[in-house]
């Protein structure tokens, strides 16, 4: 029976699974988690998942596919820009045997939607999906993560971004917003995952009340602090919106990500949806946009294993 290690390497968290392929798919047998920054190196982050006694390691498995936030390079290679080391896979598991992958974490959560984290995620507006066009999948965290996954000669070809670092698309009237922004940065311009992320939640907060407090505290108070909640939520549809309309996300867009997973009320605020169709070209196909809320916290993990049994497929074909 094949087997698969997915990893799904984030700058607060990084999990481990195992899964076996049955009837076809890959099925979830054992995880773990595991607190990145405790981590001086991704050598020692092998070592504390070795010391868990996890039954798996790199190398193990027929497939090991490691997810990471952050651009990755020939499929080996990632400076993570929110995690304090690197990772290179020749350096770091030349010893192990089977396949070693490195994919960009969100390449794993546009994955994630064409399995169990996309199917039962949360409707928050139906749409009419166009059946085989692009799907979009954006995620506020520690970072803000994009990618798009299109349908080529039977199967799915991701489409990475490190659009989270683009320029947040201030709108005139936000002035004060973005020059506080700015002041409290010290950058030459605020990204968009200054705003769309667990820290961007803490800025737009100061911003409003004067209280500088760590985004887990912003998230308790977020019911008794209504304009936080909106004006995060209006940044969020914002930011979902220029995405979907770079790469024409007719199939639907996904967000992930722990900021909303963990508080959903961020994009089902009316403020979201509101933003999301702001636009009077194309507002009548932002309405059909199918829009979904994956709040598996482990649907990297779904993703970086689907990859992996794509993969396996692929090598299945080609030996014929």
């Amino acid at each position: 029976m094949s087997a698969i290690l997915a990893a799904d390497i984030g700058g607060t968290s990084s999990r481990f699974a195992l899964f076996e392929l049955r009837h076809g798919k890959p099925a979830l047998v054992e995880r773990v988690w595991l607190q990145t920054r405790q981590a001086e190196s991704f050598v020692a982050l092998l070592a504390m998942l070795r010391e868990t006694g996890f039954p798996a390691a790199p190398g193990d498995a027929e497939q090991t596919v490691i997810a990471v936030a952050g651009p990755v390079e020939r499929l080996l290679r990632s400076n993570p820009p929110n995690i304090p080391w690197d990772i290179d896979l020749e350096r770091d598991c030349s010893s192990t045997g089977g396949s070693v992958q490195l994919i960009n974490d969100f390449t794993a959560q546009a994955y994630a939607t064409q399995c169990e984290p996309g199917q039962t995620a949360n409707v928050l507006r139906a749409g009419r999906p166009n059946n085989g066009g692009t799907v979009a999948v954006l995620g506020a965290g520690t970072g803000l993560g994009q990618c798009a996954l299109i349908h080529a000669d039977g199967k799915d070809v991701p489409v990475p971004s490190e659009g989270g670092h683009a320029a947040f698309p201030f709108r005139r009237a936000e002035d004060s917003l973005r020059l506080f922004a700015l002041g409290r940065l010290k950058r030459a311009y605020c990204r968009q995952e200054d705003l769309v992320s667990g820290n961007g939640l803490s800025l737009i907060h100061e911003f409003l009340t004067g209280e500088r407090l760590e985004p887990v505290d912003v998230a308790a108070r977020l019911p008794d602090c209504p304009d936080t909640t909106e004006i995060f939520a209006r940044c969020y549809g914002r930011v979902a919106r220029q995405y979907c309309l770079q790469v024409l996300a007719t199939g639907g867009v996904f967000l992930s990500g722990g900021v909303a997973a963990k508080n959903p009320v961020l994009v089902e605020h009316p403020a979201f949806l509101e933003e999301f169709e702001e636009c009077p070209e194309y507002a009548a196909m932002l309405r059909a946009v199918p829009v979904r809320l994956m709040t598996d916290q482990e649907s990297g993990l779904h993703g970086a294993a689907r990859f992996a049994w794509q993969s396996l497929t692929d090598q299945i074909k080609i030996g014929g």
